[in-house]
């Protein structure tokens, strides 16, 4: 995928048409892997983009609030540095600002785009318990089947809760066990039980299946979105 630094807009000649061929070149790619249903990492990328213009253009202090996980201490440091030097070139101020009023309704086009996807696929997932669900739901296996009906995915997965300023987030982070093939053998309960009794670490492990009938790639699209949805379910459930 062609990736736009955190800062391009800002980076190298700030030349309305430069820019805007950069970024158009930029959005055709991620439609590109769109069109085949490929959501990550391109979907996050481009709301991150996304946020960063919004936040730059609004108030800069904001950026090391809002995405310190992305920006280093040099990229904050050339927006500091930038923003002195529009403030004194107003010539500067205005060509910038011309790329951000074209950018961001382009890639709010493209996210919109992505969100429907996302969504499609997110409405079209089943979310059930496999046997009985024990108190602690924060480690256990995801099993998923898509719609081509030959196997189902098993993951380990463990749910993290993390602050950032006044809010807290669940996160999760799945492993890759195995994969076993349906048939009338290995029905879910069955492979519960096998998970159980070949990996003794999780003796009571609370075990989710989500089921689509759709066929979409596994880990750009499917995984990423059954992941999240199973953090609202499980939350959902403990509410």
């Amino acid at each position: 995928m062609g990736a736009l630094s955190e800062t391009w807009f800002a980076d190298g000649y700030i030349d309305f048409e430069l820019k805007k061929y950069t970024l158009l070149a930029y959005l055709q790619d991620i439609n590109h892997y769109f069109t085949q249903s490929k959501l990550y990492p391109q979907l996050s990328d481009i709301i991150f983009h996304y946020n960063n213009l919004v936040a730059f253009r609004d108030n800069k202090q904001f950026l090391q609030q809002q995405f310190p996980k992305r920006l280093t201490a040099v990229n904050l440091q050339k927006l500091e540095l930038l923003y002195e030097q529009l403030i004194a070139d107003d010539e500067l101020m205005a060509e910038l600002e011309n790329i951000i009023q074209y950018s961001l309704p382009q890639l709010n086009n493209t996210i919109k785009e992505g969100t429907e996807i996302y969504e499609y696929v997110e409405e079209n997932l089943n979310i059930f318990p496999v046997g009985l669900i024990p108190l602690d739901t924060g480690e256990g296996y995801l099993l998923l089947c898509d719609g081509k009906c030959n196997n189902t995915l098993v993951y380990a997965y463990r749910l993290t809760i993390f602050e950032r300023h006044d809010e807290k987030f669940r996160g999760i982070h799945t492993q890759y066990v195995q994969e076993y093939r349906k048939d009338l053998v290995n029905t879910i309960g069955h492979i519960k039980t096998m998970l159980i009794r070949e990996r003794n670490a999780l003796p009571n492990p609370a075990v989710y299946c989500i089921e689509t009938p759709l066929v979409v790639p596994i880990d750009e699209t499917l995984l990423p979105i059954a992941k999240r949805s199973l953090v609202k379910y499980i939350a959902g459930q403990a509410a």
